[in-house]
């Protein structure tokens, strides 16, 4: 196999203008005989739908939502990051684009890293362009606060809404291509297979979640905008209905799936209260430009925060992180408040939490300046806690929050599926092994308005697509393993819920592939993981039927995915013999206790490959990874001080086997902890600047 290698090379300031005058183009009159699916709703589905719409294409866009403005993009608090130096403060697209790739332990594709600082300008443009009321400073220009990871303030924000109003923005633009019949809009619909046809992606088997009915939607190229997978967890910060279906269903058709083990875990969220919680409630990291976070200086200290004095507070981040203070990255800011709550000195109850106080911002700017910035995370955190946390510290605590692993794309961020065009965190492309605060609406944004309209228009140029019947051999057939399987979920009668299975995974993962890994850990909880899955189709119970709503059944055919995402993150994070971002091996770390990576063995994207779709000439498949090869290529740049460290410049591919979506007639056995398998193929992703 070998992976479609598009990235222009040369000078990575102009690599993306290159591109764009080597695309071929569509013309306006062939553009409206051309169908594209689009699949997902948010920030990157939607702004992708209606561009593609205003181009001219035939758009069906399909959301499992009763309306695109519940997606999940709608939970993001903080802000937007562009390179506009408003603030004067130094920054610039070059600036960005370096804090951006060390934000993510340079674990990320420089290419498509430079192209979205690029286009950030843009982003802000366009959304105020539509009315996004982001906050403004006296005069009328447009605010700025800091995010961790930077030294300059570059975020735009709307108070802590600035998701539900850039999602806004592109849901109007959506409303207007639907209601002009450029995109035919479906609610309630949830992709469950990818139908496939002579090798490329023609459209998608899908349910309405409403009647239960199964539908074919054929198209000319499939966009996948569905997010990321961090409800693998049970608990995090996603809404309850994220998952990762529809890429996972993608992945068995043959899509690459790129390192499956980086998900960041975001410090600043409401710990747990119990076991009864379904989820976790997200504070914005914004609160962090004002809040100084700290814990009690001895362990097991149970006073009121009010009732310690400031010589027995250690503020933690401040005193390991000087330059960046309580402003670090994410992966360092959960690390080490996950490593003062296990040393005993945790807040509240359990000592779960650690303390972000207000009151020397409150001193210095005011409550009321604060409640403007801030006001509706105030409202929702007394509204959970009954704390007012103008009065009383924050207890805070790091949740599973957004994957930086998703479906492999190139360049022009199609997958290894001809025709099949992945964006936004459904893909692996842009963020590494951590993103940088305030990136996500950015790559969503970016993706869907300004790059994917372009790169797709290439491939249909070039495509020669022969119709597709929605009563084919391909989608007969693709429409009887989907209505099988859900079959075969209602029949199990067990004794235990879909979600009792979810909550036992979340517990696995958590202890084994979350904060710190080892191979200990992961060895066991690859095991653990299989034997649950076993133990899912033999004693899960659906009730209900197929043909009306069962939100069971929905439920249950995520469990089943999420399962089998499960084992191959920790299958990922056991070959990856280092420490970076978000993936800490305790194996590998320097003497004060911080990550130690090794560029010269990990420097390349980890891409995972189902064995169906393995070239006959390849090696048999199995349940394993291989070792890192010499055969992988980095490269080191040494124009700035900055950038000192090695570029991404390859991939290796791994091919892994995964139980059968249901039981055959024999149950599979437990998969084997030990690498049996080699990489198979090593392909050249990016270049050093020149």
């Amino acid at each position: 196999m070998t992976l479609r290698d598009v990235d222009p090379g040369g000078s990575i300031a102009s690599r993306w203008e290159r591109r764009r005058a080597e695309l071929e183009l569509v013309g306006p009159v062939r553009r409206r005989r051309h169908h594209v699916l689009v699949v997902g709703a948010g920030l990157a589905g939607a702004s992708a739908a209606a561009t593609l719409s205003e181009l001219g294409y035939r758009v069906r866009c399909l959301t499992f939502h009763d309306s695109p403005r519940r997606a999940h993009s709608v939970a993001a608090q903080g802000g937007i990051n562009a390179a506009k130096n408003y603030q004067n403060d130094g920054d610039s697209i070059e600036r960005l684009f370096h804090d951006t790739l060390e934000g993510g332990d340079f674990r990320s594709r420089e290419s498509n890293v430079y192209r979205l600082a690029e286009q950030s300008a843009c982003i802000i443009d366009h959304a105020v362009a539509q009315g996004v009321p982001f906050a403004r400073e006296y005069g009328g220009h447009l605010a700025n606060r800091s995010f961790g990871g930077a030294l300059v303030s570059r975020t735009f924000y709307a108070r802590g809404q600035t998701g539900q109003q850039l999602l806004l923005g592109a849901y109007q633009a959506l409303a207007k291509e639907a209601a002009a019949g450029g995109v035919t809009l479906l609610a309630r619909r949830e992709m469950l297979d990818l139908l496939v046809v002579d090798g490329r992606a023609r459209g998608v088997i899908a349910r309405d979640l409403v009647s239960g009915a199964l539908e074919v939607h054929v198209a000319d190229a499939v966009v996948l905008a569905t997010g990321g997978y961090a409800n693998v967890y049970f608990l995090s910060t996603n809404a309850k209905a994220s998952n990762a279906t529809a890429i996972w269903r993608a992945h068995r058709r043959g899509a690459a799936f790129a390192n499956p083990c980086f998900v960041q875990f975001h410090p600043t969220c409401l710990p747990a209260a119990g076991e009864h919680q379904a989820k976790l409630t997200l504070m914005s990291e914004s609160l962090r430009n004002d809040g100084r976070v700290w814990v009690p200086l001895r362990p097991g200290d149970d006073r009121r925060p009010d009732a310690i004095p400031e010589a027995e507070r250690d503020y933690f981040l401040e005193r390991q992180y000087p330059r960046y203070g309580n402003l670090v990255p994410r992966d360092l800011a959960s690390r080490a408040a996950k490593a003062v709550c296990d040393g005993g000195r945790g807040a509240g109850p359990g000592g779960r939490g650690v303390y972000l106080d207000l009151a020397e911002a409150t001193q210095r700017v005011g409550a009321g300046m604060l409640r403007e910035r801030y006001g509706n995370l105030f409202d929702m955190y007394e509204h959970i806690t009954g704390d007012d946390p103008l009065r009383v510290p924050m207890r805070l605590a790091p949740a599973a929050h957004y994957t930086m692993g998703g479906l492999w794309v190139d360049y022009d961020l199609m997958s290894t599926i001809p025709g099949l065009f992945v964006v936004g965190e459904a893909n692996f492309s842009d963020q590494g092994a951590n993103r940088l605060g305030a990136s996500a609406l950015m790559q969503g944004l970016a993706d869907g308005y300004f790059i994917l309209p372009y790169t797709i228009g290439d491939y249909l140029a070039d495509a020669r697509l022969a119709p597709v019947a929605e009563d084919g051999a391909e989608t007969r057939a693709a429409l009887a393993e989907v209505r099988a399987r859900l079959e075969t979920l209602l029949a199990l009668q067990g004794r235990r819920t879909a979600s009792d299975f979810h909550r036992a995974l979340g517990r696995v993962l958590w202890d084994a592939c979350g904060l710190e890994r080892s191979r200990e850990g992961l060895a066991k909880a690859i095991d653990e993981v299989a034997a649950l899955r076993e133990s899912f189709w033999e004693d899960v119970t659906v009730p209900g039927g197929t043909g009306e709503l069962n939100q069971e059944l929905e439920r249950a055919g995520r469990v089943a995915d999420f399962l089998e995402v499960g084992e191959l993150m920790c299958r990922d994070a056991l070959a990856r013999e280092e420490s970076c971002g978000s993936h800490f091996r305790v194996e590998h770390q320097r003497e004060d206790g911080e990550a130690r990576r090794d560029d010269a063995g990990f420097a390349h994207v980890a891409v995972w490959m189902p064995p169906k779709s393995r070239s006959a000439s390849g090696a048999s498949a199995t349940h394993a990874i291989g070792a890192a090869s010499s055969a992988t290529s980095s490269t080191t740049c040494g124009r700035t001080p900055r950038c000192s460290r090695p570029w991404i410049a390859s991939m290796k591919v791994w091919w892994h086997q995964v139980s059968p979506p249901w039981p055959s007639t024999a149950t599979a056995g437990r998969a084997s902890a030990e690498p049996a398998a080699s990489w198979s193929t090593v392909a050249r992703t990016g270049r050093c600047r020149e």
